[in-house]
């Protein structure tokens, strides 16, 4: 093996979460506030909010019984915020704060499904599963109406715009919609004309005329002076919302007079602008790429100038209002994510692929979003070329596609190529320079795809839509699914891995056989080239990570670890180092040269099938199952710099402390002992303290004028001491100046101090046991000594000079 290179391949020992993506929208109510500034949304027991100029999450809104959340809304003048949740109860929160102002009970016998505030942001309905719908004022606290009669659930209800008329909307199961009047608690009229369950209601700002959709297919107009309809429009798709534009010409979305049009969204995925006078759609939005996307909400922010809507797979689309283009994209909630990469020079973007037929690319400074629409089923793989700014997809469609993202970070599609009878769940872009690629495939083929030169001049743009690619070479390569394809770094050898146990090596580009690595007990999910040496490293069903000899085809080591399958392997620190991840949802970091695991990182919950490692190696990128991406940052050098920067601190204040004793200044000594958290060196300033001639009053002058937090310390070590009977007496020692001077109601105030007695009292009564027994014993033997008579010793004969 290479040794690494003094200052770049130093070898990693951690790294740290420095960003990660989650799901902040799952579904249900989206809205903007009246400003534009901040998106509101639920995202299972928590409602987010985030900032739409950056699109990170502001704040985290979650009710205190953790139930999911049912409905929502935002009062006009942008001040309150209520929430409802499964356990029936509703909250009003101080939004920008964080904290609940007020909690009460709905009194809905079931959850609330709907709810909206008056204009004037006094008053609140709420519309329940229980078919009842009341009103709160949200001022002084309490209930004020209560209305019966809807059959089933009430999923709609909207205040009248001109508060002096105090009327107030509603539609349930019964698809018919009710006009209830607060001032004679009464219904007024129900309004019948809709065959399917009503949708949205919005108002004119004249306050005379109500829109109202539905999902049979029609939009229709009341007029609310006699409570009948004026006119249905058929849209012919099933609508989920429609709002109604403001009455001034827009001639881009064809509105050419200051009649009422309106603009719906619906299961065709497509924003619509119709005429209401006509009935005739006057402007259709542009059908993107890939499969149609069904429209699930619509709302219009008039003083923002903003429309937003909501698709189907979670994505939020911000559009000015006049024009319809596109401002903002968010993505809500990924699934299952299946393959990241970094993108750009720079690594300035990445490039999620999840359970989804579009991709999607964040800028990871702002977190912009842009979604891609190319293929036609969910896409499995991603690569990267070199410089980082041309990249490959390939999808369940059985194709593969080829992006280019320019300097301003916008992506655009650049050329297609289908060939392949089954997924092609495999990808791998040349390594040297951008001339070809290869896809692998469940048809247990890999397909080799030249990149034509005209896509890489620069400033080259497909006419017409993507390039078709032309597939230069095909090869059967196993008996069962491709499921990783790995390109060497001179680009002259392919490495494939398959559901067949086996990894095999072929030259490029005549995809001729050299030779195959067989060894693992299931499946192969990824193969990867050394970047440094003649090393192939192949990741497994099996639990391990083996490196295997191109040479001979031999296995030079194994790596065991992981409870379940490895699914993706990486070498970093120049080829001397592996970071593996598994369906464990762990990432582990391996020194090849020693088999050793260094470091398990733990974040993700579920399979972690994207793992990718950016070009300058200090980064690298993670996608699981639970929807999360995660971008990590190599931490050694800082923790081994935060490390000596401790080792030398404690050096300096071990001296001082010596200097400290030395010097006799007990109580600055106990004080940087208890500081350095170490009982050891507590101790052996206690004993220093004990050994002094006058022991008994320094110790007890010293220990009292300790701070309160450097007592709880003290006493905590004493818990520790008292359990080795070489220590127990200064323990003791230290208990006796705290017991004869602190009261006893401060020493109970002391955190854990109920643990700390629990501990002291059985050692404390084995040490004066035990000093019991040495007592009496030392007491007998006092006792047979003075009573024992001793025989008179005989004289010794003297010895004549003479005998000597």
């Amino acid at each position: 093996m290479a040794e690494p290179v003094a200052g770049v391949g130093r070898f990693k020992a951690n790294y740290a979460v420095e960003r990660k993506i989650e799901p902040f929208y799952k579904g249900g109510k989206v809205q903007l506030d009246q400003t534009g500034q901040h998106l509101f949304c639920i995202c299972g027991t928590r409602v987010n909010i985030l900032d739409v100029a950056s699109g990170a999450v502001l704040r985290s809104l979650e009710q205190e019984d953790q139930e999911d959340i049912t409905a929502f809304d935002l009062s006009p003048d942008n001040e309150v915020l209520v929430t409802a949740s499964r356990a029936l109860l509703l909250a009003q929160w101080a939004w920008r704060e964080g904290s609940i102002t007020r909690l009460w009970k709905a009194v809905h016998t079931a959850p609330v499904a709907t709810m909206a505030f008056d204009p004037t942001s006094t008053l609140l309905a709420t519309g329940g599963c229980d078919g009842a719908v009341r009103v709160w004022d949200v001022v002084r606290h309490y209930g004020t109406h209560h209305f019966r009669g809807s059959p089933g659930v009430v999923h709609l209800v909207a205040f009248h715009p001109d508060p002096a008329c105090l009327l107030l909307f509603s539609s349930a199961a019964d698809t018919t919609i009710r006009a209830w009047s607060l001032q004679d608690q009464s219904c007024l009229a129900v309004m019948t004309a809709h065959y399917s369950a009503v949708t949205s209601l919005t108002f004119s700002a004249d306050g005379h005329t109500m829109l109202s959709s539905g999902r049979d297919k029609i939009c229709v107009v009341w007029d609310l002076r006699s409570h009948q309809a004026t006119r249905t429009v058929p849209v012919f798709e099933s609508v989920e919302a429609a709002v109604l534009l403001p009455e001034e010409p827009a001639p881009e979305l064809g509105v050419k007079s200051k009649g009422l049009h309106f603009l719906t969204a619906g299961d065709q995925g497509l924003l619509r602008v119709w005429e209401a006078a006509s009935g005739q759609c006057v402007y259709m939005q542009q059908q993107p790429p890939g499969p149609r996307q069904e429209l699930t909400h619509c709302s219009l922010a008039h003083s923002a100038n903003l429309l937003l809507t909501v698709t189907a797979d979670h994505n939020l689309l911000l559009y000015e209002t006049r024009s319809l283009q596109l401002q903002k994209q968010f993505a809500g909630y990924s699934e299952e994510v299946l393959d990241v990469r970094f993108l750009g020079p720079e690594d300035s973007h990445i490039v999620v692929a999840s359970n989804s037929p579009s991709l999607k690319v964040f800028e990871l400074q702002t977190m912009a979003c842009q979604i891609l629409h190319g293929h036609t089923d969910i896409v499995l793989a991603l690569d990267v070329f070199r410089k980082g700014r041309l990249f490959a997809s390939c999808a369940k469609d059985q194709s593969m596609c080829l992006w280019r993202m320019n300097k301003a970070g916008k992506v655009t599609r650049v050329a297609q190529g289908s060939g392949h009878t089954h997924s092609v769940g495999a990808v791998c872009c040349s390594r040297l320079k951008e001339t070809f690629l290869v896809t692998g495939s469940q048809d247990c083929t890999v397909k080799v795809w030249p990149v034509p030169e005209a896509l890489l001049s620069k400033g080259a743009a497909p006419d017409g839509g993507p390039v078709l690619l032309q597939a230069q070479a095909t090869q059967r390569c196993h008996d069962k699914d491709i499921n990783s394809v790995a390109i060497a770094p001179n680009d002259k050898l392919l490495a494939t891995g398959s559901q067949d146990r086996t990894a095999k090596l072929w030259s490029l580009p005549q995809c001729q056989l050299l030779g195959i690595f067989s060894g693992h007990r299931r499946g192969l999910w990824c193969v990867q080239f050394s970047p440094m040496d003649q090393v192939l490293a192949t990741a497994s069903a099996d639990g391990t990570v083996k490196l295997w000899a191109l040479q001979d085809f031999s296995c030079l080591k194994t790596f065991e670890g992981h409870d379940a399958s490895v699914l993706k392997v990486a070498f970093v620190s120049r080829g001397t180092q592996l970071l593996s991840s598994g369906s464990d949802g762990l990432l582990k970091l391996w020194t090849i040269k020693n088999n050793e695991c260094v470091k398990t990182l733990d974040a993700h919950e579920d399979k972690v099938w994207g793992l990718h490692c950016s070009r300058l190696d200090d980064r690298a990128l993670t996608g699981a199952s639970d929807s999360c991406v995660i971008l990590w940052k190599d931490v050694t050098e800082v923790e081994q710099a935060e490390e000596q920067a401790r080792r030398e601190e404690e050096v300096v204040k071990q001296q001082e402390l010596d200097n400290l004793l030395h010097e006799k200044r007990y109580l600055r000594a106990l004080g940087l002992a208890i500081s350095l958290d170490r009982p050891h060196t507590v101790l052996t300033v206690i004993q220093a303290i004990r050994r002094d001639p006058e022991a008994c009053e320094k110790l007890g002058a010293t220990v009292l004028r300790l701070r309160r937090d450097q007592k709880e310390a003290l006493l905590r070590f004493c818990v520790t001491w008292n359990t080795n009977s070489r220590h127990c007496h200064d323990a003791q020692a230290v208990l006796g100046v705290l017991l004869r001077h602190e009261p006893p109601e401060e020493l109970l105030a002391y955190p854990g101090m109920q643990a700390s007695l629990e501990a002291l009292l059985p050692y404390t009564e084995r040490h004066f046991q035990r000093l019991s027994r040495t007592l009496q014993a030392a007491t007998f033997l006092d006792f047979l000594w003075h009573n024992m008579k001793l025989p008179t010793l005989p004289a010794a004969p003297s010895v004549a000079p003479s005998a000597l």
